[in-house]
């Protein structure tokens, strides 16, 4: 199941959680050293796969329009970037990311590397595609031309005009130890906030087995003092669960037991037409995200449990004005 879409999965933060070794939770939260009050709960409502298709976008753009999602993130190789593209020129407070995209995970519907085959051999199949899934891209690709790759989707951004509010990864492959670090070195050098979480991580460790500690807390910090923001948990898992009452149920039962801190909570919503089929599977899932982040029920929990919702440029925003005085201390 998670070899076919775009959130984080448990197993790529496993994989990168497996350096760990267990520790007490972060103190003060991440939303605490932003500026809210202690005890904040805030939360990002994040769309992944902008710009994957058509639906994609539709769904996307009734999600930030008439729902509760505060952000999105865009599959730069695919073909429908610029749809995307012409509504974020329209309505330029939106706060879209890149969902950096390594992966080309349907049967009938692929794409292929931004930088060229001839630039990155390593990360195409026999059809000239970015591999189907996360292990083929690290049997087969080199930490170089994932670089190369990743950069070439941020260059397309900024020359189609999009202003990346943060970056993230799709299917995870960036959460690989192997390619880690050059994540995080192309966050880090352009300025562009990345998605790694760094406090209490409640959600990640009900997934991970209790695996995460001070490793990925240490590489959080490094990622803080370099001047970017950094979130406490991230909820990841929602694609999996299965029908749209189950997705409500769960969705809401999140937002009530939540700890205080930053929290992004990952979805995918579309509006599938009769072409999605064609696609994927999964329109059903995707349409239940919406309507589930579109209907009463999230928003009104929303407002009885005082939570606060924000977006990725607020989050870098505050992490200017704290400045140098945010710095960890060693």
């Amino acid at each position: 199941m998670f070899a076919k879409h775009g959130a984080l999965s448990a197993l790529a933060m496993m994989g990168l959680l497996g350096w760990m070794c267990s520790s007490a939770a972060v103190e003060p939260t991440y939303a605490e050293r932003l500026g809210w009050p202690a005890g904040s709960k805030v939360v990002i409502f994040h769309i992944d796969d902008a710009g994957m298709c058509h639906d994609a976008n539709m769904g996307t753009i009734e999600a930030l329009e008439k729902g509760v999602a505060t952000s999105a993130s865009i599959m730069m190789p695919c073909s429908w970037v610029p749809e995307f593209a012409e509504y974020l020129e329209k309505h330029p407070d939106v706060d879209a990311g890149l969902h950096l995209t390594l992966t080309s995970e349907w049967d009938n519907y692929r794409w292929g590397p931004l930088a060229g085959k001839a630039a990155v051999p390593g990360l195409v199949d026999k059809e000239g595609c970015l591999w189907s899934d996360v292990p083929d891209v690290v049997a087969h690709a080199t930490p170089d031309e994932v670089e190369a790759e990743i950069r070439a989707q941020v260059d397309r951004a900024l020359t189609m005009g999009i202003k990346p509010t943060h970056l993230d990864s799709h299917m995870g492959t960036l959460f690989q130890p192997t390619f880690f670090q050059r994540y995080l070195k192309v966050g880090i050098e352009t300025g562009i906030p990345i998605l790694i979480p760094g406090g209490h991580m409640q959600s990640i460790g009900q997934e991970a087995d209790d695996l995460m500690g001070q490793q990925v807390r240490q590489i959080a910090r490094q990622v803080w003092d370099a001047g970017l923001p950094v979130v406490d948990d991230i909820l990841a898992n929602t694609y999996d669960w299965n029908s749209y009452d189950e997705k409500k149920t769960r969705m809401l039962d999140a937002l009530r037991t939540m700890k205080p801190g930053i929290t992004e909570v990952i979805v995918h919503c579309t509006r599938p037409s009769e072409m999605f089929e064609h696609i994927s599977t999964s329109g059903e899932t995707r349409l239940s995200d919406l309507r589930v982040l579109t209907g009463p029920e999230v928003k009104k929990v929303i407002e009885e449990e005082g939570i606060i919702l924000t977006t990725w440029r607020e989050l870098k925003e505050r992490r200017d004005k704290v400045g140098t005085a945010g710095k960890e201390e060693e």
